[in-house]
Formats: C-alpha cells, sequence, structure tokens
C-alpha cells in the first residue's frame, strides 16, 4: 500500500517541500512588498553590457575639433585648480584621438571608425553624452554604477530589480551575471550582490566554458530520484526549523535548492550554443565552448528569450592608461572594440527584429570616462588616457526609450557636461520609472531605516521617454 509520503515523494514533493512552498509564497510577499507597480511600465527586463575599465568616450563617441587642434599643448590651468587624477602627475598634454569619426543614420550620431557595426544601429540607440559620477577608481566607481553607493553593501540594480518585480521564469534565476576578458571586474562579486535584500536576489553568474554553473551536476552514483529525496528531506527539516525561528534566510536557502534542481534541466539546454544555426554565430562571432564575449551576447539573448529578468555581462580590458601596447589607445582599444562591437550589435540587432527591445532596457557603457590629456605615466611613449568621473557616454535603447537621441554635450576639450547632465543617480531613477517604479517609493527597510537604489538623490530624465 502506497503511503501518503510517499505518494507526494512520487508526484516530485514531499511534505517538507509543500509547506515550504507555502513559505516561500508567503513571503515572497513579504520581501517585496509591493502588491502592484506605481504606474504602467514600458520594460519588463534589462541587458546591461558594462565595458570594464571605462573606454574612451574622446575615441568612440564625442569627437573633439578644438582638442585635435590643441594636440600637445598643456592643459589650461583653469582645469587643473582643485583637481585630483588617478595616475596623471605634473602638467599634463592635450591628446587629440588618433581615430576618425563620422556621422551615421537618420539621427547623424557621431561614431569613431572602431565601431562599424555599433554605428550602424544608430537610429536605434539613444546615446548620452552627459553622464558623470562621483568615483575616479575602478572598484568605487562600478560599485556605484550597479548600486548606486561606493561602498560594498548596498544591493545592486540586479537585485532591486529582482526584489521589486519578482521572476518571469521559474526555472532560470531573475538575475543573470556573465564575464568575459582576462580578468574579472575590479567591483568583483559586489556587483551584483543582494547586499541587505534577501539573498535569493542575488546575481547568478553563469560561466563561459565548462559547466554552466559549478556544482549542477549530480556526483556520479546520485540518480534524480535520489536527489529528489533528499531535497524533500531537507524541506521537512527545514520547514520544521523555519517554523520554529523564523529566519527567512532558510526559505532563501532552500529557495536556491529547488531552483538548482529546475536548473540541472533549464540550464544545459540554454547554455548549448551549438544549437543556434551557423549564421548566428557568425554574425555575433561567437564560438561554442569558447569563453567570449560574444558568446556571452548570445548566451545573454537567449536568457532574455526565455524571460530572465536582468543579463548583466562584464567584459574587461578597457583600462587604456597607454603604459604600453596591452593598454594603449592604438593597440588595446581597438582590440577590445573588436572583442564587443559586433557582438553587441548582433544582440540589439535581433531583440530589435524579435520584438524584445520594445519592453528590454538596453545599456552598454563603462564606469566613468578617460581624460582629453594623454598620461605619460613614468616617461612612456604610448598614448594613453586616466580616469576621468567628470563625463562619459553610456548607449541606450528599448524599452520606452527614444531612439535616434543624443543627449548633453561637454565643452570643447570633452573635460565637462556643458549641457544636460545626467548623474548615475538620475540614471537609475529613469531606469527604474520604465520597469514601472517610483525610484522615491521603491523602498527596502534595514538596520532602522529605509534604503532606496537611488539613495538621497535622482532626478527622471523625462526627455529620454518616447
Amino acid at each position: 500500500m502506497t503511503t501518503r509520503r510517499e505518494l507526494l515523494q512520487a508526484g516530485g514533493a514531499g511534505l517538507g517541500a509543500l509547506a515550504l512552498h507555502t513559505l516561500l509564497g508567503k513571503s515572497a510577499l513579504a520581501q517585496t512588498g509591493h502588491s502592484a507597480l506605481h504606474h504602467a511600465p514600458r520594460a519588463k527586463r534589462v541587458i546591461h553590457l558594462h565595458m570594464a575599465g571605462a573606454p574612451s568616450q574622446l575615441d568612440l563617441f564625442d569627437p573633439k575639433p578644438r582638442l585635435q587642434e590643441l594636440h600637445g599643448q598643456p592643459l589650461p590651468d583653469s582645469y587643473l585648480q582643485g583637481e585630483r587624477f588617478a595616475f596623471i602627475k605634473g602638467h599634463p598634454k592635450l591628446l587629440g584621438s588618433p581615430h576618425t569619426f563620422a556621422q551615421h543614420g537618420q539621427s547623424g550620431a557621431w561614431f569613431s571608425n572602431l565601431l562599424p557595426h555599433l554605428a550602424r544601429q544608430a537610429d536605434r540607440l539613444l546615446i548620452a553624452r552627459s553622464m558623470r559620477t562621483t568615483q575616479f577608481n575602478h572598484a568605487p566607481a562600478q560599485i556605484y554604477m550597479a548600486s548606486g553607493h561606493e561602498r560594498i553593501g548596498r544591493p545592486s540594480f540586479g537585485s532591486w530589480t529582482s526584489w521589486g518585480l519578482g521572476s518571469l521564469n521559474q526555472d532560470l534565476p531573475t538575475f543573470c551575471v556573465l564575464l568575459s576578458g582576462q580578468f574579472g571586474p575590479d567591483g568583483g562579486a559586489s556587483l551584483w550582490s543582494s547586499g541587505f535584500l534577501p539573498s535569493v536576489h542575488q546575481g547568478v553568474r553563469l560561466r563561459g566554458e565548462g559547466e554552466p554553473v559549478l556544482h549542477l551536476t549530480d556526483p556520479a552514483g546520485i540518480t534524480p530520484a535520489a536527489r529528489r529525496a533528499q531535497l524533500d528531506a531537507l524541506a521537512d527539516l527545514n520547514a520544521h526549523r523555519r517554523a520554529a525561528v523564523g529566519d527567512p534566510e532558510i526559505d532563501t536557502r532552500m529557495a536556491q535548492y529547488e531552483m538548482a534542481w529546475r536548473m540541472q534541466t533549464s540550464v544545459p539546454e540554454l547554455a548549448d550554443l551549438s544549437r543556434e544555426p551557423r549564421s548566428v554565430l557568425d554574425r555575433y562571432g561567437a564560438e561554442p565552448g569558447k569563453k567570449s564575449f560574444a558568446n556571452n551576447c548570445l548566451l545573454a539573448r537567449r536568457l532574455l528569450e526565455r524571460d530572465v529578468r536582468f543579463v548583466q555581462l562584464y567584459h574587461w580590458g578597457w583600462d587604456s592608461h597607454g603604459t604600453g601596447p596591452s593598454d594603449d589607445l592604438m593597440t588595446s582599444l581597438p582590440q577590445r572594440c573588436r572583442e564587443t562591437d559586433q557582438a553587441s550589435a548582433a544582440l540589439l540587432e535581433d531583440l530589435a527584429q524579435s520584438g524584445l527591445l520594445d519592453d528590454t532596457l538596453f545599456i552598454w557603457g563603462g564606469e566613468f570616462g578617460r581624460t582629453p590629456m594623454n598620461e605619460e605615466r613614468d616617461g612612456s611613449k604610448f598614448l594613453g588616457r586616466d580616469h576621468h568621473p567628470h563625463a562619459y557616454t553610456l548607449l541606450l535603447a528599448g524599452g520606452g526609450l527614444k531612439q535616434g537621441l543624443t543627449w548633453g554635450a561637454t565643452d570643447d576639450l570633452g573635460y565637462f557636461v556643458t549641457d544636460k547632465p545626467v548623474s548615475v543617480h538620475d540614471l537609475h531613477a529613469t531606469l527604474l520609472h520604465c520597469l514601472g517604479w517610483d525610484h522615491e517609493k521603491l523602498v527596502y527597510r534595514s538596520q532602522g531605516r529605509d534604503f532606496r537604489l537611488t539613495d538621497v538623490e535622482g532626478t527622471v530624465q523625462h526627455g529620454w521617454l518616447a
């Protein structure tokens, strides 16, 4: 005679799992704290392509004829008053771009010759030339871009999105992270941390080669039925413990176990890029089984097609100081562009053609800009630029944003923003608006005070909205 427990286990869930499911359902409402969005959303997903190290806006998006004319001359003294640089010493000389620019599309947007594929997407893009930040070193600037605060401990934008909107696909994480390049970003795992939000909302890193997720495959000798029985036993124990102590992290831990169980089926199929037609692989420049930004862009498209809420790609290597060919404007910068340009454009075009771009926010750029001066560290003869927080460029598209718009401007040297400045908090406020949230009302109470992604600042850029 079959017992009630055996019947439930045969159906894929034990008593503990069912009890835990009820607890998780209740706690999810408590964690979110929102019964409805603040207004009708224009977007429901986000894809953020972060160029870690900060690409040079002056060599890619913001041509400066006056800077070309003054190439090699000392920076005017007025710019140096009260200024700090990460590496520049003494009185730096101005550096005109060694690369050429042309206008593209009906919008006439300016792009460097280094980005021919993205240039062809000009009329889909909103080019924000007037971004600025408060940070001029990589780790704090990346953390600031990710979380709205320069120190570790705050939830990332992806985690806020997961907490605020919840999941669209119960078989995949709500927030996924992909890395490429020789190293990871300087900010490390803090960039996709859930901070003080429940840890179920942290980003899940998918690997570009080997197993997509470490330890997802069962050890030899463990059958799916045996693994299911183990999870049911754990669920029984954890449901009892949760009822006794009321610790919500027990819910999170068991939710992760259940997610891993479902991912054992969903992730291998998702990550198998060999299923894509050769024409698609060629268009992205992707090679299945090889770690690359192109592969990650193609995987990101597959994640978005499966309704993953937030996908973030970090590509390392844009720190163009000019200490040698590995980080200069003539060798390193063109190489980074070759690694990313084609795949970025292919992803944007695929999203547009499939209709996904209508409700997906697309973001491309780094954590700050580069100086209009040559760094010349230790007398280096290679061309390079130091960190520059006062002005940089982001590319955006989709999800309720205007197309074919260049927003803001910088001065003749590209040093300061002169028109329509946009802070990181303004950026976050605007993106949250597109997702249906009033950034001043999307708050979470932790340690006796309310926190929000935009801290105590942020203005929605209504001129960006379609």
